[in-house]
């Protein structure tokens, strides 16, 4: 019954049929590529601080789940605009 499978194995492809990557199509197109790594920068990126809290206040913030941090961060804001 094997004689009807077909081999599983997969097609050979030659590396020397990959592009000339030196001539002038290619050169210019991967000179006109842009390169861009990791995250955009942002227009205000957050500052890292130490703070010290009081130990019950870092215990109800965390007690609500992750994103705590941002949750201060939100609440300080918020006071910021009732204080003027």
């Amino acid at each position: 019954m094997t004689a009807s499978k077909k081999p599983l194995e997969p097609a050979w492809v030659d590396p020397d049929d990959a592009p000339d990557l030196t001539l002038p199509y290619w050169r210019k197109k991967m000179d006109a590529a842009v390169v861009s790594r990791g995250r955009p920068k942002l227009e205000r990126p957050k500052v890292s601080t130490t703070l010290r809290l009081d130990a019950d206040v870092i215990e109800k913030f965390k007690a609500k789940g992750p994103k705590w941090q941002t949750r201060i961060n939100d609440a300080l804001r918020e006071w910021l605009k009732k204080a003027g």
